[in-house]
């Protein structure tokens, strides 16, 4: 008997570590640079992670939906640029700020419905297509403000990107109620599980009765309207909208995905996953950062993080 209670026991811990590994690695992650980075474990630079983190992580969130139902958005870079040229400019015409905001967000949910009827409902494939989007979002862009930075933005519309709740970025506020958002839609409601449902089996859940294409159509008009909401937050905390803001977004958003647990081939994922793949890859570049390493190195550091998670995931598929 103690053998065998032995032998449970182990396997329990086994199995803890295994569904925290990210968490684990995360605390391992933080703990060896501490040992070799003093500066890091201080409140000053973990709030400054947080605060880089966040606008890349509201991506993320869309991101999720839209891998989870087996596809991949790689027009997102764009869209989050669109986003605060479109809100500067309405803001430069006269808008009140929150009309200038909703107007970039319908921009981003416009984006992802051409993204979504491309794939959903003229069946090219989502690479390709959003391949496509990438380039025309990004040339629009350029035009609409003929490739000049928006400059002069008001107050109330910077401290969306450089405020503070008490003493918490407003940015972090925001991302975080995004993710919490993003964690329920995904767990508690239909359409998170019919995402899944998508995922892992679009003819069964066809069958099923889900409207496959509806929810495809969802996935991809959220993820716009958050790269959107991204593009606007990035603009706030920049003071000035910028037409090639966004660029290599696209690699960080999809890397916190995977590096979340969430398989490239869709059907599973979880939204506190990739809140902490978007938290190791912060911490990556904050380290890096702090220790001087050019900013071309820390973008091949990043893509061999990607390579190799979904070199992990894909073992874990074929054992």
């Amino acid at each position: 008997m103690e053998i065998k209670s032995g032998s449970i026991k182990r396997n329990d811990i086994l199995k803890l570590v295994l569904q925290q590994r990210i968490l684990l690695v995360l605390i391992a992650l933080c703990t060896v640079i501490t040992i070799f980075i003093p500066p890091f474990l201080t409140v000053e630079n973990l709030l400054n992670v947080a605060r880089q983190i966040s606008i890349n992580g509201i991506v993320a969130v869309g991101m999720t939906f839209v891998i989870i139902t087996g596809g991949i958005d790689i027009s997102v870079g764009s869209t989050v640029a669109l986003g605060g040229v479109i809100s500067g400019l309405a803001i430069k015409q006269g808008m009140p700020v929150e009309l200038a905001i909703l107007a970039a967000l319908l921009a981003g949910g416009i984006v992802g419905a051409f993204n979504g009827a491309l794939i959903s409902y003229f069946r090219i494939l989502p690479f390709i297509a959003t391949l496509g989007t990438m380039n025309l979002i990004r040339g629009l862009t350029l035009a609409v403000c003929n490739g000049q930075a928006i400059w002069g933005l008001p107050p109330k519309f910077l401290y969306l990107g450089t405020g503070y709740l008490s003493w918490i970025p407003v940015p972090v506020i925001i991302s975080l109620v995004i993710f919490i958002i993003g964690h329920f839609l995904l767990k508690d409601f239909s359409i998170g599980r019919y995402t899944i449902a998508v995922g892992g089996n679009e003819e069964a859940a066809r069958l099923s009765g889900v409207s496959v294409k509806k929810v495809k159509m969802f996935a991809y008009i959220l993820c716009g309207i958050l790269s959107s909401a991204s593009g606007i937050i990035l603009a706030g905390r920049l003071g000035t909208a910028q037409p090639n803001a966004g660029m290599g977004y696209e690699l960080i958003a999809i890397a916190a995905v995977v590096i979340g647990g969430t398989s490239l081939l869709g059907g599973k994922g979880t939204m506190a996953g990739t809140l902490l793949g978007a938290l190791i890859l912060g911490v990556v570049s904050n380290s890096l950062n702090l220790l001087g390493v050019s900013s071309f190195y820390q973008t091949m550091i990043t893509g061999g993080i990607v390579i190799i998670a979904v070199l992990v995931d894909m073992m874990k598929k074929e054992s």
